[in-house]
């Protein structure tokens, strides 16, 4: 590997982990709560499409982003109904959320644009492009500082609030009221009730929660990484956020680690198509299979070892 290339594999790592943090406290928030949440492809999904179709109507990013918000929300809404409310199955809940938004978007993307699902292609007014602060070209041309300065710096402000996320979910989770209330649905509903606080609240606010974060990552998807929505263009995002959760234990600092390997993975097969090892070409699909490689060892050598909220999965039903 060319080293040089090295201070654009870690920027773009950083860049490829982005959705798959938002994600994966998606699914920290929901699961703390108790809700199991399969779901996280399919807001991801509906969130990129929606926050493309705003911002090419509206001729604004932050336009796409409510729209991706809210709609991710009510997909969130859903799952939460049929989990909370009907208490069904939440694995079955989350599989139906996946599946609608796949065909959803897919069916209206194509009756809207008439580009087989594929939305028009958002100008640079439309997106979520690098900030552009005082002094940035110069910082990014000095030697040494500025290889680092533009790995850590050269983002949008959408990169720069999942990150900032993580400390404040880790700070909110263990230090606040609210927080510590959802840890204990979680684990112990039946003492949160006894307690008299309202399970199905805690719970429909933290499904809230994870679907706001899903909306930001599919408009970072959409409007920020790329320039369009193309037809399931989540990629098995959401999955691989489970699986950074699971092998982090459902905590928000080891997800942040776990969500950045998968993102050099990404940004790994992005710059080493086309390589060579010992005189012979490595596949390009080798590469691309990579990160999906990763989610089925952590799978398969952690799943067993992680301890999940003890009420994760389980449908509440209140005493009489």
């Amino acid at each position: 590997m060319d080293f040089s290339l090295l201070p654009e594999i870690l920027s773009s790592t950083i860049r490829m982990s982005v959705p798959l943090i938002l994600a994966c406290l998606a699914g920290l928030w929901s699961e703390r709560s108790g809700i199991v949440d399969i779901g996280l492809e399919g807001k991801i999904l509906t969130g990129a499409f929606a926050a493309a179709c705003g911002s090419y109507y509206f001729h604004t990013p932050w336009a796409g982003l409510l729209f991706a918000i809210i709609i991710s929300i009510c997909m969130a809404l859903i799952h939460g109904y049929a989990s909370i409310t009907q208490r069904g199955n939440q694995v079955v809940s989350g599989v139906a959320i996946n599946m609608l938004a796949l065909g959803l978007t897919s069916v209206i993307g194509n009756s809207w644009f008439k580009q087989g699902g594929r939305t028009p292609a958002l100008d640079d007014a439309t997106r979520f492009l690098p900030i552009n602060f005082p002094g940035r070209d110069a910082l990014f041309t000095t030697p040494i500082i500025g290889p680092l300065s533009k790995i850590i710096l050269d983002h949008s402000v959408l990169t720069f609030f999942a990150f900032a996320l993580v400390p404040l979910t880790a700070w909110a989770l263990a230090k606040t009221r609210f927080g510590l209330r959802l840890r204990a649905v979680g684990e112990n509903p039946h003492a949160v009730d006894t307690a008299g606080i309202s399970v199905a609240k805690l719970r429909y606010q933290a499904v809230m929660i994870a679907g706001l974060l899903c909306g930001v990552a599919g408009a970072y998807l959409s409007t920020s990484l790329s320039a369009s929505f193309v037809r399931d263009m989540s990629a098995g995002r959401g999955f691989m956020a489970l699986t950074a959760l699971i092998f982090a234990n459902w905590r928000a600092w080891p997800a942040l680690y776990a969500c950045l390997l998968f993102g050099f993975l990404q940004a790994i097969a992005n710059f080493l198509q086309g390589a060579h090892v010992f005189g012979f070409e490595i596949p390009v699909q080798f590469f691309n299979a990579l990160p999906y490689i990763m989610t089925v060892i952590l799978l398969a050598g952690f799943i067993g070892k992680s301890i999940p909220p003890r009420a994760a999965g389980i449908p509440y039903t209140k005493d009489r």
